[in-house]
């Protein structure tokens, strides 16, 4: 099942699905209140880096030493999913591929 879709910078929709919430979910309980952030980080990311294999991180700063890092993968021009997500103390500069202009 399909919980959201966001497009991302590419014009790709990024699908969230229910087994991938879960995943998110068991890892890190404390991110139950972030499923519109997450998509929100997807359509509006203030940085994207680069990921292992393929992957992009879409980035969001959600103020102090909190960066949340949602991993995504463009399978084609018209489908993507949401991998996993967490928060991360800080942002990864050497992995920037792409910052949003103030």
């Amino acid at each position: 099942m399909i919980l959201g879709i966001a497009d991302s910078l590419n014009g790709v929709p990024i699908r969230l699905t229910d087994e991938r919430w879960e995943h998110i979910l068991d890892r890190k309980p404390n991110m139950a209140s972030f499923i519109e952030t997450i998509l929100d980080a997807i359509e509006d990311p203030e940085y994207i880096l680069r990921g292992h294999k393929g992957r992009l991180i879409a980035v969001t700063h959600l103020g102090g030493r909190s960066y949340l890092n949602v991993v995504y993968r463009e399978l084609s021009q018209t489908d993507g999913f949401i991998i996993t997500a967490r928060i991360e103390p800080e942002l990864h500069r050497s992995k920037i591929i792409w910052r949003r202009d103030n």
